[in-house]
């Protein structure tokens, strides 16, 4: 893995979500991503800007993406862009975004990373993926499966 410093300082998704103000109240108030700004130009015109944390962006080819579907139990056909938030209890907060109105797709799964993974359809029409770490990274890099080797 690369230690040079990114020069991309920050990564924004932009989503369309048709019921604006549920898609706000599940991410911001239930899912607990806090407002950094928000803008309006008048009439309907609305968007809201939240802090998802550190934010990664994870390139998968087509048998990885089934290989993550399989593990985590999902048996629909996943979406080729998904959203994945890391939080501290992935089930609690599974049963909190199932009380506001997401779809569960998967229950919490422990998968071979031992990641406690659950899989949700979300407003604004997203699939997520809630991850707990059970293990710390350097664990986890000694797992099977795991390959940083750099000079591929």
């Amino acid at each position: 893995m690369t230690t040079e410093p990114s020069r991309v300082r920050q990564l924004r998704v932009i989503v369309e979500a048709e019921d604006y103000d549920a898609a706000v109240t599940f991410y911001r108030d239930v899912l607990g991503m806090p407002e950094l700004i928000a803008y309006a130009e008048g009439g309907d015109d609305r968007v809201s800007i939240l802090d998802a944390g550190r934010a990664t962006l994870e390139i998968a080819n087509p048998v990885h993406k089934a290989v993550i579907d399989r593990v985590e139990g999902v048996s629909e056909e996943s979406p080729r862009i998904r959203l994945a938030f890391e939080v501290d209890d992935s089930a609690a907060v599974t049963d909190e975004l199932d009380a506001a109105g997401a779809r569960v797709v998967a229950p919490p799964t422990l998968t071979p990373w031992k990641s406690l993974n659950a899989r949700l359809s979300a407003p604004a029409g997203l699939q997520i993926t809630l991850f707990q770490e059970t293990v710390d990274a350097e664990e986890r890099a000694g797992l099977p499966g795991f390959d940083t080797d750099e000079s591929r």
